[in-house]
């Protein structure tokens, strides 16, 4: 079978999956339902599997194969079509997705057991996993815009899947509205780029970009810039950010399924398909590098003072997320596209080792009330300590190969690249520190009641339960969180999933050790050869070897101070937040731009729309315009009713009338 034919196949089974769950959903029973969805994934994973020795199978100078199903239309100078682009590149993300969110899946066949929305859950699920595959291969604008838009609706159910919570709800709408506005960016740099090209196809538009556009061309730069807008608010970056710490309000599997592997390393890949016409534009380049590095160091900081277990994981997301856009904005593609091979593995095993121990507290996800899980969830512990290793960079684990070949490969760049690579290590540093933090605030100490009750075999159940983000008693009824809770240490699927994941963790580093293996750089090399920096960027071996050492030595500064801090002085951080009240105000505020953006945009929209509601559409339009002619409308009708009197003579009378006055008019006009 051919690399196309299973590329199609593998985008086919989550949208099967997808509606074969959602119209059975009165006779499935049980599990069912998850299972189905869980089976569609995998089936996926076996495809795009397939896939790739298929397209292995190819010479090196064939693997960018294009298939379309159909025309959508093709007059004017437009070739939108139905196509894939089956690539290296496309075939990476394809694997990634769908390894990773089949075991997401199999994950939440436990985890969400006992919800009402069980079924719905499932449907949604595996329509995001096939908006997020059509995404990544798409073969032109088009689909890529469709499967764009997708990816944000189908976060929205998502994000608000416990739609009668107001914070879930709202945290979906601000998801939904960020992505749009994303959206447009995307629509309006393809516009830019067609009308320049005269074509929506990837590779006929990097053919021809060089002959229509000069270097830093002003059409190009803003279609490129264009793009970055669609890429940063899919991605969480600083602006288009503030969605993504909200959207923890979704159920931990929707968090690892966002965070992990599909929609936010959307903007990483889009950079990465698009790098001929950013390099063609290097100033929208520098755009988005500078841009990454000030989102990870922004959401390091962050993190470092929020106390939601949820929230922190999330913040270090958008930081890592900020590594990978400054590394492909930067032409350090394969780094950057490594760091999200690894950030798939270790992050979805962070959020899953999260949410189990968010179900042993009854869904409270505050740090503060959390401690001693470390004997109750031996099992759990094991893995949020991998996950947390990882995303460290300790050695040998995957997360200290790819980051610190990230910032290997962007410091060849030299000139501001060094300073972003310095911010690159600061930022580093307070991982460490805030992952460790996570880890020691939540398995080490005195063990809390919860912990103490799961150490006895029984898992804490409230009579009432909460929001924990708003304190409101919530009943478990449809809508909102099933009355079950469900953690690894008794659920056999969690186990699978989170092992697994914690396996690839440990051992995904492996695919490129510097100066070692080089297997991503192999495999990619087809997609990137045609780039000025594939080759150009190739660090000395000194300098990779200094670079790996110092990460390494960050690594363990930053578990050592989070040891310091909150084990060994836990007085620390009080002292700490008294003395740099400042710091601390702007950190666990979020850098206001909730606030910021409030102001400047939230607010003054709504005055606008307030005006335009109260002045314009009542006043003219409603009371001029409507009212006016409606107005009319009823003297006219009146008139017509003092008509009817009902006396024969007044009709006549009315009758000659009108023929006098016809006649009269007839003989003016001759």
């Amino acid at each position: 079978m051919s690399a196309t034919t299973l590329a199609w196949l593998a985008l086919a089974l989550p949208l099967a999956g997808a509606i074969v769950t959602a119209l059975g959903f009165r006779f499935w029973r049980g599990r069912a339902a998850g299972y189905v969805g869980t089976a569609a994934l995998f089936g996926s994973f076996a495809c795009a599997i397939g896939a790739f020795f298929a397209l292995q199978g190819e010479p090196a100078e064939g693997r960018q194969l294009v298939s379309a199903l159909w025309d959508y239309a093709a007059t004017a100078g437009l070739d939108a079509q139905l196509s894939i682009l089956v690539d290296p590149l496309s075939i990476l993300m394809l694997l990634v997705v769908t390894g990773v969110s089949a075991l997401i899946h199999l994950y939440a066949v436990a985890y969400m057991g006992g919800d009402r929305g069980y079924t719905r859950f499932f449907s949604y699920l595996n329509f995001f996993v096939f908006s997020m595959v059509l995404l990544v291969l798409a073969g032109n604008f088009l689909v890529l815009i469709i499967g764009w838009a997708f990816v944000g609706a189908a976060s929205y159910l998502l994000i608000s899947f416990w739609y009668r919570r107001a914070t879930a709800t709202a945290a979906g709408i601000k998801a939904f509205v960020i992505n749009v506005l994303g959206d447009v960016g995307l629509v309006l740099g393809a516009y830019f780029l067609f009308r320049g090209t005269g074509t929506l196809d990837f590779l006929t538009t990097f053919e021809r970009a060089p002959e229509v556009f000069a270097e830093n061309d002003g059409e190009l730069v803003a279609g490129c810039i264009l793009l970055l807008v669609g890429a940063f608010a899919k991605s969480a970056q600083v602006p288009l950010h503030t969605w993504l710490p909200d959207a923890m309000e979704g159920p931990t599997p929707v968090s690892a399924l966002i965070h992990a592997a599909t929609m936010v390393t959307a903007g990483v890949y889009l950079i990465a398909r698009m790098h001929p016409l950013f390099e063609l534009a290097p100033t929208a380049g520098t755009v988005g590098a500078i841009i990454g590095c000030a989102t990870l160091l922004i959401a390091a900081t962050t993190a470092m003072a929020q106390t939601d277990l949820k929230r922190v994981i999330a913040y270090s997301t958008m930081s890592q997320i900020g590594y990978m856009v400054m590394a492909v904005s930067a032409g350090a593609y394969v780094a950057g596209l490594f760091h999200l091979v690894t950030h798939a593995f270790f992050k979805a095993l962070l959020f899953m080792a999260a949410g189990s121990v968010i179900a042993a507290m009854a869904g409270n996800q505050n740090m503060d009330r959390m401690g001693g899980f470390r004997r109750a969830m031996p099992f759990t512990f094991g893995c949020f300590v991998i996950g947390g290793l990882a995303l460290a960079g300790v050695p040998p684990f995957s997360g200290f190969f790819s980051k610190d070949e990230i910032l290997a490969y962007t410091a060849e760049r030299g000139g501001i690249f060094l300073v972003l690579v310095l911010v690159g290590y600061v930022a580093a540093f307070l991982t460490a520190v805030y992952t460790f933090r996570m880890i020691f605030r939540t398995f080490l100490g005195e063990p809390v009641p919860e912990a103490r009750e799961l150490e006895q075999g029984h898992l804490h159940h409230p009579e009432h339960p909460t929001n924990p983000a708003s304190g409101e008693i919530e009943d478990t009824e449809v809508g909102f969180p099933g009355p079950e809770h469900h953690v690894a240490e008794q659920s056999p699927t969690m186990k699978v999933a989170m092992g697994t994941l914690a396996l690839l963790a440990i051992v995904g580093g492996f695919l490129q050790i510097p100066k070692v293996t080089h297997l991503l750089d192999d495999f990619l090399e087809p997609t990137f050869a045609d780039s000025i920096y594939f080759e150009a960027l190739s660090p000395s071996d000194a300098a990779t070897f200094v670079g790996l050492g110092l990460g390494a030595l960050i690594a363990l500064a930053g578990i050592a101070t989070a040891w310091l801090v909150w084990v060994r002085e836990p007085g620390t951080p009080a002292k700490v937040r008294e003395r740099l009240r400042p710091a601390y105000a702007l950190f666990v505020n979020k850098w206001w731009f909730d606030e910021l953006i409030g102001t400047v945009i939230v607010r003054p929209a709504r005055w606008l729309g307030s005006f335009a509601l109260t002045a314009f559409e009542r006043l003219f339009v409603q009371g001029t315009l409507v009212g006016g002619t409606s107005g009319i409308v009823r003297a006219g009708s009146a008139a017509v009713r003092a008509a009817q009197s009902g006396f024969l003579r007044f009709y006549v009378a009315l009758f000659l009338g009108g023929m006098v006055a016809l006649t009269i008019w007839f003989l003016l006009q001759a």
